[in-house]
């Protein structure tokens, strides 16, 4: 299974034949490496209602057939631009052709903004635990550090944790790695953030807060096989 980051929090899944994308913003992200017409994802996974993860899921699934997962608000939202997609909310899991999908808690807004200066409440944002080959991936979504984490780690052995840094919007990097050590995952790659001036860190001062070998840093376009 090939796991490869593409810039603020937009990470690809590659298993078992299906191409797996959370939080497709590729149009006006400067950090990825991605180019919009080069992407063919099977499946997109969308933690929350904001356009920094929304991004370009509806184009890319309606090019490409793709299924969308998302809560149920932001779902049916979605349904409504012609999308394939399958609602599901917090604490539920479903059992896909590809793997299992278990939503956790994300403790953050969501919202898209219209023309008309009103903001359309999408639902409640959402972690992802992805169950594929037997391995266990999770994406937090944009959040803040909650004592929760620690039940997700102990109820479910993560093997990848996909952790925002930039502070500001989510956790910043003290409480990232607190969330790591809840979590107990093997590995850890920060997330969500350098994409906007409120959000600039380093990286590598954050994975100098984990345990040794824990954390390592993906650059757009990196992966890693799992």
């Amino acid at each position: 299974m090939k796991i490869s980051y593409h810039g603020h929090s937009v990470v690809k899944v590659e298993t078992n034949g299906k191409t797996i994308i959370f939080d497709p913003f590729i149009t006006g992200n400067e950090l990825t490496d991605l180019k919009l017409n080069d992407v063919k994802p099977d499946v997109i996974i969308v933690t929350h209602g904001h356009g920094d993860h929304v991004g370009d899921t509806v184009e890319l699934a309606k090019k490409n057939g793709s299924l969308v997962i998302a809560n149920f608000e932001l779902a049916t939202y979605l349904s409504w631009q012609g999308v394939k997609t399958h609602g599901m909310h917090i604490g539920g899991a479903y059992e896909f052709d590809f793997g299992k999908v278990k939503l956790t808690p994300a403790f953050h807004g969501t919202g898209l903004m219209t023309d008309h200066k009103e903001i359309i409440y999408l639902g409640m944002p959402a972690g992802v635990l992805l169950t594929v080959e037997g391995k266990t991936i999770y994406h937090s979504g944009d959040t803040a550090l909650y004592s929760d984490m620690k039940l997700i780690g102990e109820r479910h052995p993560i093997d990848l944790a996909f952790l925002p840094i930039g502070d500001n919007f989510t956790m910043g990097p003290e409480d990232a790695a607190l969330a790591a050590k809840w979590l107990q995952a093997k590995m850890v790659v920060p997330i969500h953030y350098n994409t906007f001036p409120q959000i600039k860190q380093d990286p590598e001062k954050f994975i100098g807060m984990l345990e040794a070998g824990v954390g390592k840093i993906l650059k757009p376009g990196n992966y890693i096989n799992l």
